[in-house]
């Protein structure tokens, strides 16, 4: 078969179109699917590109520090110290690497994480409607589009019902095209064709189905090349303010350096060489040279620790900004509750009954509360079966509805009242003929079944206030009697009060073969059925770990006051004593929609408009805001807030294209998880940074100690530059893998402008930072003293520093919190192996003989190594004296 193609297929009859591409009414066959998809391929655009490895490259190399490096490492090359040149060279190139080869990781990731975004499109195939990823859409295919999607590919429209899409992205227009499926002229510019919906659009309002006519590089959008996909840049907040705080630190040590030159060749007598020499040693020990490597990778790693917990980061300075939010304002449906639809009541004029059950299987338990015949529940599952479009398909998480969730919720119903689970037409039951579809005038769906005696029965499900005053019987188990409608009012409003929807069930004997809107009086009442989107089990916990995280959660929905009211209980919404309503926050001004929305907690019947007032409210009063938020109408709202997070399975495209953060299972539980991780990753690059300080700053002191006292380097610039590339840089990357601390989700939110270097981190790292001094140099002294060599006493100096540094690692683990515990000391398995890989690394620095040649260093005793150990306990016991005391400081001040 040829490939099915339709030339300007706006300007053909929607027939002739159909016809064309070979498309049948119930959509193509999979088998015809495959082979079109073989032909076709994906129905994808083409990746953007991305710069070569020479530009990446070169870019690794932008960092003022690095930059730096690079200048002292021409001039010790000029000054004929190769051994010097090749290793500072060997740090840079080392960091470039490592900058290159996490780029590509995270290009990796974030290519993964948007194809967990990959739209979806409702489409026929084997006269079945079913949801496929729209890549695997291909010509010929039956589509469906409503308000919210993205259109899948270019669609030559068959029936289009209000359909308005926004075309700004081919045409430029502001305003959204109307569409209908007449055809239009051959010659019809793009933004005449009415007929027509492209690939990459927004559908405004409205709904369509269309038949698929291009795909891929073959639409309208990917001829032109106006949609491209990009690779967003591993850059947060922090990293600039790390930047920025590199460039500063550069322009301090140069300052400093260059005054330490001149006193080394002014006042001390040095040769310029010699000077020059120590300002090299104090610049590549002030500069954390391994820091920027470190930090991207801590970022990396908080990213894929997000995405393994199904939040999808599309903006990544949301993870940081999800450590300081003071306010959740949360979608109900799907977020808070199980977004699947099901019937907990029955209620007929005999008695009524209580279902259980999860989901949309027939697995469920019936308990009749009064007597209740099965005649009743009979004709119950019956109405709800067959008048009814859904389908039950079995999954592999159980069973999944293709169709209106209510609908689905009817057809369990029916499974657990006696029938099977499927759609309401199929299997050997009555045959369904004549339907009369929902809609918002008459709010009722009716269809006219046939048995097997060929009597039609017209079945009815509606609203019940609609369907009571259109009913004169009710059903018996003894006969129909008159209709008590001040029994069904009550007991409709008795289910309506609980939060739960209310339906009714209705049928009448018809003896015509046609149906229509007259015919639908003289109803017998059968039943109401009361029906619920249950809780999430987890939401109550999730909702309870924010609080007492110092995280105020909202409730923010569209539903009915009581509806959202009864959810909010069974989670533990802090006030759901009272909600308040769209058409209160109208009539309020933006002063006292602040002091309002502070005070409450439940917010029903609630439109895009005023989701995004209440944004704009919260953050007044001083609050960092999440917003959930899953219809195009959201987007606004989700740009406003601080963190704006979409639902990856009942969200649009509008939204998930708007939001900072995307949930591929649309659970509260994960917003939860996804602010502990965003409060561990900020925690941890605090950790990094807290252990690499004291390390450079210690060093420095320690060379510009020896300088002013006019005393040989305990350290030379080499052996620095050792320490902070191997030992600094490996016990930095354990740090990154840190999980969260206990306490993390009992700390309230850090305020999004608190500096990095808090007072508490600088105390810290000031204290650290000279006992770092003191230790080494003490060693190095004592050393000399007792008579040994230049190259043991800068070796013992150097084992020392690194024995600081791993002692110093363990207590930095917990920032407050004590480490001198049997969890802190046993460490992590990052923890143990970076440990590992630092003693294996400096047992070659001291005792192999190539690296002794090329560092000056020499093999030590036991005794002395066991002289280094005692040195880093001994930093270990103080800093944890410290914190003891800092403990108890906060315990006095309550």
């Amino acid at each position: 078969m040829g490939e099915a193609r339709a030339e300007r297929p706006w300007a053909m009859p929607a027939a002739a179109v159909r016809a064309a591409m070979g498309s049948p009414a119930g959509g193509l066959a999979a088998a015809e699917a495959l082979s079109r998809r073989q032909r076709a391929g994906a129905n994808l655009l083409p990746a953007a590109g991305r710069p070569g490895l020479p530009a990446r490259g070169a870019a690794q190399f932008a960092s003022t520090l690095i930059l730096v490096l690079v200048a002292s490492a021409a001039i010790t090359a000029l000054l004929g110290h190769w051994v010097d040149t090749l290793v500072i060279l060997g740090v840079v190139v080392a960091n470039a690497v490592i900058g290159l080869v996490q780029e590509s990781r995270a290009e990796r990731a974030l290519a993964a994480l948007r194809d967990l975004l990959a739209p979806q499109a409702t489409v026929w195939r084997d006269g079945r409607r079913l949801t496929l990823p729209a890549a695997d859409l291909v010509p010929g295919d039956l589509v469906r589009i409503e308000a919210g999607d993205r259109v899948p590919a270019d669609l030559r429209l068959l029936e289009a019902h209000a359909l308005l899409i926004d075309e700004s992205v081919l045409t430029g227009e502001s305003v959204a095209a109307a569409k209908d499926a007449a055809p239009v002229a051959a010659a019809a510019p793009l933004g005449d064709r009415r007929p027509m919906a492209f690939m990459g659009t927004m559908v405004a309002r409205g709904t369509g189905t269309g038949i698929v006519t291009a795909t891929g590089t073959a639409t309208e959008v990917g001829r032109i090349g106006t949609l491209v996909a990009g690779v967003e840049r591993l850059s947060t907040p922090l990293v600039a303010q790390m930047d920025r705080f590199g460039r500063d630190l550069t322009l301090v040590v140069l300052g400093f350096a260059a005054a330490l030159l001149l006193w080394a060749t002014a006042v001390a007598g040095h040769s310029f060489e010699a000077g020059f020499l120590t300002v090299v040693g104090l610049f590549v020990a002030a500069i954390p040279e391994g820091l920027p490597a470190v930090l991207t990778v801590a970022l990396a790693i908080g990213v894929q620790a997000m995405a393994r917990r199904r939040a999808v980061v599309r903006r990544l300075p949301a993870r940081e900004t999800l450590g300081a939010l003071s306010v959740i304002c949360t979608d109900k449906t799907g977020t808070l509750t199980r977004n699947e639809m099901a019937v907990t009541r029955l209620v007929t004029a005999a008695g009524s009954a209580l279902i259980a059950g999860a989901g949309y299987g027939p697995e469920g338990r019936v308990e009749a509360v009064a007597g209740l015949p099965g005649t009743l529940t009979a004709r119950a599952a019956a109405i709800a079966a067959l008048c009814n479009d859904a389908h039950l398909v079995p999954a592999a998480d159980g069973w999944r509805v293709e169709g209106d969730p209510m609908e689905g919720a009817l057809l369990a119903l029916a499974a657990r009242l006696g029938g099977g689970p499927g759609g309401g037409s199929g299997g050997g039951g009555p045959a369904r003929g004549a339907t009369l579809p929902f809609d918002a005038a008459h709010r009722y769906m009716a269809v006219l079944v046939r048995g097997a005696a060929g009597g039609g029965t017209i079945l009815v499900k509606g609203a019940p206030e609609a369907l009571i005053a259109r009913s004169t019987r009710e059903a018996r188990a003894t006969g129909p009697a008159p209709v008590d409608r001040a029994f069904w009012e009550r007991a409709a409003g008795e289910i309506a009060a609980a939060g739960a929807r209310v339906l009714a069930l209705a049928e009448r004997a018809h003896e015509g073969e046609g149906l229509d809107h007259g015919d639908i009086a003289g109803l017998t009442l059968v039943g109401l059925v009361g029906m619920i989107d249950p809780a999430r089990p987890e939401a109550a916990e999730a909702v309870a770990l924010c609080r007492a995280a110092g995280i105020v959660v909202k409730m923010v929905t569209g539903d009915h006051a009581g509806t959202a009211l009864a959810v909010a209980r069974a989670v533990g919404i802090g006030r759901p004593g009272a909600a308040l309503t769209g058409e209160a926050i109208d009539a309020m001004d933006d002063v006292a929609l602040a002091r309002a929305a502070l005070a409450t907690d439940v917010f029903a019947r609630t439109s895009p408009t005023h989701k995004l007032r209440l944004v704009a409210a919260l953050q007044a009063g001083g609050a960092v805001v999440a917003m959930t938020g899953d219809g195009v109408n959201d987007a606004p709202a989700l740009r406003r807030a601080d963190v704006g997070i979409a639902m990856g399975r009942k969200g649009s495209e509008a939204a998930r294209a708007a939001a900072d953060l995307v949930l591929t299972d649309d659970n509260f539980a994960t917003i939860a998880e996804a602010v502990r991780q965003g409060r561990t990753v900020y925690a941890n690059l605090r950790k990094v940074i807290a252990l690499t300080l004291p390390t450079n700053a210690g060093e420095a002191a320690v060379i510009t100690g020896a300088v002013l006292a006019g005393l040989v380097l305990p350290v030379t610039a080499l052996q620095i530059l050792w320490v902070n590339l191997v030992t600094e840089t490996t016990l930095g990357l354990a740090l990154a893998f840190e999980p969260p601390e206990p306490e993390v989700m009992r700390r309230p939110p850090r305020r999004r402008d608190a500096p990095i270097l808090s007072p508490a981190l600088l105390w810290q790292a000031a204290l650290a930072s000279v006992l770092f001094a003191v230790a080494v140099f003490g060693q190095f002294l004592l050393a000399l003293e007792r008579g040994a060599s230049l190259e043991t006493a800068r070796t013992l100096a150097v084992n020392t520093l690194v024995a600081l540094e791993i002692f110093y690692l363990f207590s930095v683990r917990y920032a407050l919190g004590p480490a001198a515990t049997r969890r802190g000391v046993a460490g992590t398995p990052a923890v143990l192996v970076a440990v590992a890989a630092v003693i294996a690394l400096q047992a070659l620095f001291t005792y192999l003989p190539p690296l002794q040649a090329a560092f000056g260093t020499s093999p030590l005793s036991a005794a002395e190594l066991a002289s280094c150990a005692l040195a880093g306990a001994g930093l270990f016991v103080l800093l944890e004296l410290d914190k003891w005391l800092a403990r108890a400081r906060k315990r006095r001040r309550g």
